[in-house]
């Protein structure tokens, strides 16, 4: 089940700004809602430029986003190592990577046929 436009789009501006606060790099957002079987309406992707920063760009993340919409994440992992951090929002997954991960595992490739959004961290 999909969740309404407007606390979507809430949940979105709030990863968004979770990730701005640690200034995450490369922020793009994988609409996948014309996919067919998909778990989730959006990923949203980042990378970081060592293990503090990813692990501390998720827990901007988390963070912003209880204050914001009083949400938590369903479901977290990859803090171990922070060479990939995913956090479950149900409708939104996100993930920070590593830059050489993020290269190697190129979600933005398999999910090609989607649409891809950049967005301007400098914002």
């Amino acid at each position: 089940m999909r969740g309404n436009t407007k606390t979507v789009e809430k949940l979105k501006a709030s990863i968004l700004e979770g990730i701005k606060k640690i200034k995450g790099n490369d922020i793009r957002i994988i609409d996948l809602n014309t996919i067919h079987h998909t778990e989730c309406g959006y990923f949203i992707i980042c990378h970081g430029n060592s293990t503090t920063q990813v692990s501390s760009i998720a827990q901007s993340v988390e963070k912003t986003v209880k204050e914001e919409t009083g949400e938590n994440a369903w479901h977290t992992e990859g803090y171990q190592n922070s060479i990939w951090v995913l956090l479950d929002f149900g409708e939104i997954v996100v993930h920070v990577f590593q830059e050489s991960s993020r290269a190697y595992y190129n979600l933005e490739g398999l999910w090609a046929d989607a649409k891809i959004t950049n967005i301007d961290s400098e914002n």
